[in-house]
């Protein structure tokens, strides 16, 4: 999935009209609307552009149980979408249902602006991904069901390490740190082994969560930053050392461009979304000639002796608690994400939003790598102020501040961990 997920902050004011609507629960009141003619969902253009049979196979299973009923669509890209909503939302004329990316969920969770729902009235509730689960409950109730999931994997060009003697790709750390070693001596100091931007916090928090460590974490109701604890530390050293050794580009950079890097033919490695690669080796991308065919995806294995654990990109589906059609867009959710919806989305190259189904794409080698890199995943606190740390970069910053050097791993989590007590706390 190409797109940045970003969370929404700005929405305070809007919130005051939102706070008077209650807290139905979409799940049958009276108040839900299950009689409800008419149904708003809005989606990004992800749906419009990649799987419309899907929303229509929806919008037919809708309503054939409730015969007469009309439901609108309306697409957004994903910069725009969170704007048009937050003006909505102040309004009576939110809509019925509405896509959000998962780091999107919890800034609208914490200030009310989604209904509640009963997560059991939903196919694989049990056995939704765990990351992806995460994103849609706080405070013990569930505002949302998971979509799809995007994940993370390892990439590397094959006619660089076979040229080096390496020929299969690393089941374990130390057999990655082998490989890595030999190109980077084979190539110089001009190279990047492993192009992995300093700033990617992404990648960075993989190799924190792989250590034992963690963001921040709860205890007697407040959130504190965990950056600076011993396991924390841990991983951010080993994410250092990685920097340190194989990333000989601009450390100041994120991840954003890291597919056209790829692509200039500058670095063997990388580790980021599942389609970055295919991206790379796209003839416009691809500035080396030599790409097509030439790059292979594989699990990235951490220092614990594990998989990697990987951050879930992915999009969760949400009912306005000022809807009017909460029960019906319930069953609109329902028939999108349900069996046949997972079905056509993995169809189209996305992971399900359970494990179920991402069992059966290990057994595909088309879908392997994506699958079991999958099946280990880590998610953002899901801490009322977690939104506003997020918009103070201050992983980004305490990364680059330790990507350059200037604050050893120890002094910039510990700033970090400072600044994140500061809002993580703080509707």
């Amino acid at each position: 999935m190409k797109r940045k997920l970003i969370v929404a902050i700005g929405i305070a004011g809007m919130m005051v009209s939102i706070a008077a609507c209650g807290d139905d629960n979409s799940g049958g009141s009276d108040k839900s609307g299950a009689d409800a003619k008419e149904l708003t969902v809005w989606l990004t253009v992800d749906a419009q552009n990649n799987w419309p049979e899907l929303v229509k196979a929806a919008d037919a299973a809708v309503q054939k149980k409730h015969p007469g009923v009309k439901i609108n669509h309306e697409y957004y890209g994903w910069p725009d979408k969170n704007t048009k909503l937050d003006a909505v939302l102040a309004t009576d004329k939110a809509p019925d249902v509405v896509e959000m990316g998962n780091t999107e969920m919890l800034s609208y969770m914490v200030k009310g602006a989604f209904a509640p729902l009963d997560a059991a009235k939903f196919d694989n509730s049990s056995a939704w991904l765990d990351g992806l689960k995460a994103s849609v409950t706080y405070d013990g109730k569930t505002y949302g069901v998971p979509y799809y999931a995007g994940g993370r994997v390892a990439n590397w060009r094959k006619d660089l390490f076979a040229s080096v003697g390496v020929k299969s790709t690393p089941k374990t750390y130390a057999e990655l740190t082998s490989a890595l070693n030999k190109v980077q001596k084979k190539e110089g100091d001009k190279f990047s082994a492993w192009y992995q931007p300093t700033r990617d916090w992404y990648a960075a928090m993989s190799f924190v969560y792989d250590a034992g460590g963690s963001i921040a974490a709860e205890s007697g109701g407040q959130w504190k930053g965990t950056l600076s604890s011993p396991e924390s530390v841990k991983g951010l050293t080993a994410f250092k050392n990685v920097v340190d050794k194989y990333m000989h580009g601009d450390k100041t950079k994120d991840e954003s461009d890291r597919y056209i890097v790829y692509g200039q033919g500058k670095s063997g490695m990388i580790f980021g979304a599942a389609w970055e690669g295919a991206t790379s080796e796209d003839p416009k991308n691809d500035k080396t000639g030599k790409l097509k065919g030439n790059l292979e995806n594989f699990v990235m294995p951490g220092p614990s002796g594990k998989n990697l654990p990987v951050f879930l990109g992915g999009s969760d589906l949400a009912v306005p608690v000022k809807s009017k059609a909460q029960a019906l867009a319930a069953e609109w959710i329902n028939a999108f994400t349900g069996p046949a919806g997972q079905k056509g989305l993995i169809g189209k190259g996305n992971l399900p939003n359970n494990k179920t189904d991402l069992a059966t794409l290990k057994n595909d080698p088309a879908t392997a790598v994506p699958a079991t890199a999958a099946e280990s995943n880590w998610f953002v606190p899901m801490a009322p102020g977690w939104g506003q740390v997020e918009k103070a970069q201050v992983l980004q910053t305490m990364l680059q501040q330790i990507g350059t050097g200037k604050k050893s791993v120890e002094a910039a989590a510990k700033d970090a961990d400072a600044a994140i007590d500061k809002v993580i706390n703080t509707k």
